[in-house]
């Protein structure tokens, strides 16, 4: 008898639970509240079905549950189960009413995967790159168009991998190490990219998620439509510092996300001021080595005024101690 009331309990407090709990989802950012629908006809379908399987085993608990002086009392009853090898009319109830809850369960969920991956023509492309444990990203410059990559040619002075004889890369506009901005009300096109294990590009606001696996472009749509800054996480174990893998999306008014846009430093740009840097490193190691030889009263030789101009990296050590 208590275990029937128990598993009676169970059942009720689970339904009071899913209704009261305070942990439903985030408020919604993009145009994906097909997926909360869809998570919501699930919860529906399957609700029912624990509460009323749940409840038929109390049922059957109770029912048929051991009762003392039964055999005295009823010395000629066979308080044993039946055997039953078939049922066909039950057997056609469970193979239908199965049918018909796994379909309800599986056509919301076709239907807006084919969406999820059916890009707009008016969308946006916007890569985003994953690597141990940071994010970069890369939109478009002024042509429209993003510039073709290899990840062979992934350096310092080419995070992206960029192909360097495509002009279509040129204006290409580099983000490392700071939030992501997008402009609300503009479809998105986000290709994920990973440079070394499995990550994952994860906004729960959005509800958008998709694996960045290591030689493959992944995508995924969407469409932001409310302003607010929202937490990038990555969910997909990515290593030591997997949970320190997190970063900011921004979703700005036209006239904002243009403005930002418009300071962001071009492919082109950011290859320029690394050779103006390598220039200022060469110039100040020759001056050192001029420096170095003049003090200890010896002339420049061509060799060493050659190397000087080669140097690129840090200044030498020797030279930087003299000064």
């Amino acid at each position: 008898m208590w275990v029937a009331i128990i598993v009676v309990l169970v059942a009720l407090g689970s339904l009071v639970f899913h209704l009261m709990t305070p942990w439903w989802s985030t408020e919604i950012a993009s145009n994906w509240g097909s997926m909360d629908l869809t998570i919501d006809i699930t919860f529906w379908v399957t609700g029912p079905a624990f509460i009323i399987i749940v409840l038929f085993v109390a049922y059957c608990i109770y029912k048929f549950r051991a009762q003392s002086g039964a055999a005295e009392a009823a010395p000629n009853s066979n308080h044993k189960a039946s055997y039953e090898p078939e049922n066909k009319k039950l057997e056609v109830w469970l193979t239908v009413g199965t049918a018909i809850g796994v379909a309800i369960l599986l056509a919301p969920g076709l239907v807006v995967w084919n969406n999820y991956v059916t890009v707009p023509d008016d969308a946006v492309e916007i890569e985003v790159m994953g690597q141990q444990w940071q994010w970069g990203y890369r939109y478009p410059g002024a042509d429209g168009k993003l510039g073709t990559t290899d990840a062979r040619l992934v350096s310092g002075d080419n995070p992206f991998g960029l192909h360097l004889d495509d002009p279509n890369g040129q204006d290409d506009i580099l983000v490392e190490g700071d939030d992501l901005h997008l402009q609300l009300g503009q479809p998105v096109n986000v290709l994920l990219r990973s440079l070394d294990v499995l990550h994952d590009f994860y906004v729960p606001e959005f509800r958008a998620k998709m694996d960045m696996v290591p030689g493959l472009v992944t995508f995924f749509w969407m469409t932001p439509i409310r302003t607010g800054r929202f937490d990038i996480l990555c969910a997909e174990l990515c290593g030591t510092g997997h949970y320190a893998m997190r970063g900011n999306v921004v979703v700005d008014e036209k006239a904002d996300y243009d403005a930002w846009l418009a300071e962001q430093q071009t492919f082109a740009q950011f290859r320029a001021s690394l050779q103006d840097k390598s220039k200022n490193v060469k110039s100040v190691a020759m001056n050192d080595v001029i420096e170095d030889k003049t003090d200890g009263g010896s002339p420049v030789s061509p060799v060493a005024m050659n190397a000087a101009m080669n140097t690129v990296g840090p200044m030498p050590a020797h030279g930087a101690a003299t000064r």
